[in-house]
């Protein structure tokens, strides 16, 4: 898989873990001399959607685990980590308060209720939740009809969006605060993305036709 093949994976199919699903645990131990590649290894981690249990052992949902064999294939130092598949590690507190050490959580929710903020009015009354109060559906704006709005919406919306899954690796509810806005954020990208994708890839068609 080509790294804009595994890009548009990580940007358009969110992939959450379930509570009973594995995670992927890595260590690694690189000397002082090789500390530029072990900055580059935690970039790269970071980068992942790993979080740092410790400083040379880091975790993330299972389904990450071919996503570090290729960064660390990468960065030439796959013979100085170890991969760990596992089931949920065994904390001394609540598995959730482990997560909120080894994650940023507050600064990743904050992500996502911006992410909703900025984009939640441009849902399309068919799309919205039936449960969802009928005057806040009708008081929403809708989505442009014209073709070419419809493409600068979808292009900023892809543009807010796409640096969000790399940071939020989808960990499942029991690593979450229970308020968590995450999935209302995921869910929301794909309703604008059944709702602007197709009116943005027919802008652009019109434009190759010279339409």
């Amino acid at each position: 898989m080509t790294e804009l093949e595994r890009g548009d994976r990580r940007i358009f199919s969110y992939r959450g873990q379930k509570d009973d699903e594995p995670w992927c645990l890595v260590s690694y131990s690189l000397p002082e001399v090789d500390r530029s590649k072990r900055v580059q290894l935690r970039r790269a981690l970071t980068g992942l959607g790993f979080g740092a249990v410790t400083d040379g052992l880091w975790i993330a949902p299972g389904h990450l685990r071919a996503e570090v064999e290729d960064a660390l294939e990468t960065l030439e130092v796959r013979e100085r980590a170890t991969i760990f598949i596992t089931q949920t590690p065994l904390t001394g507190e609540p598995f959730a308060q482990a997560a909120a050490q080894w994650w940023e959580l507050d600064r990743l929710a904050a992500r996502h209720t911006e992410f909703l903020g900025r984009y939640e009015q441009y849902v399309p009354d068919a799309l919205r939740p039936q449960h969802e109060p009928r005057t806040q559906r009708a008081a929403s704006p809708q989505p442009p009809a014209d073709l070419r709005e419809a493409f600068v919406l979808w292009l900023r919306c892809v543009d807010d969006w796409k640096t969000i899954p790399y940071v939020d690796p989808g960990l499942p509810a029991s690593a979450l605060p229970p308020d968590w806005p995450g999935m209302r954020s995921v869910e929301l990208f794909a309703q604008l993305r059944r709702g602007l994708a197709e009116s943005a890839r027919s802008h652009v068609r019109d434009i190759a036709a010279g339409r």
